[in-house]
């Protein structure tokens, strides 16, 4: 047996309600896919440019340290990136960062001691009555 499909503007005709009513509860007014976004709501992603920065304490500076960390504006001062000890017993490190971004940091000896590099391109004060290094990536 066959059976015939209806529109509901052809439905509601046959029932007496007016077929205008009907289309608005059905059809949405306005429709939008999603890949049509207007040109004012795009936004360009512009590809951030790394370069490789060499952090670095001495071994005068590490005197008997079994740890060294580094810490900054670049991971919100939280969970340390590690320096590798050195065989001359200095520490170092290289992290990727954002080029031309300015970042204050300290090393982080034993869990317990802060320390300024050495070789920092300036220090800022801080807040706490310290210093931060300064490195301009």
């Amino acid at each position: 047996m066959a059976t015939k499909k209806t529109s509901a503007r052809t439905a509601a005709a046959e029932t007496g309600i007016k077929p205008e009513a009907v289309e608005t509860a059905v059809t949405p007014k306005t429709t939008r896919k999603a890949s049509a976004v207007p040109a004012a709501e795009k936004t360009e992603v512009k590809a951030v440019s790394k370069v490789k920065v060499t952090f670095e304490l001495p071994v005068e500076a590490v005197e008997n340290a079994e740890t060294v960390a580094v810490l900054g504006d670049f991971n919100n001062w939280q969970e340390g990136a590690p320096l590798k000890k050195q065989k001359d017993g200095s520490f170092k490190a290289t992290l990727e960062l954002e080029k031309g971004r300015t970042y204050e940091y300290r090393f982080l000896i034993n869990g317990e001691k802060w320390e300024n590099a050495w070789n920092a391109e300036s220090y800022k004060p801080t807040p706490f009555g310290t210093y931060n290094s300064v490195v301009t990536a």
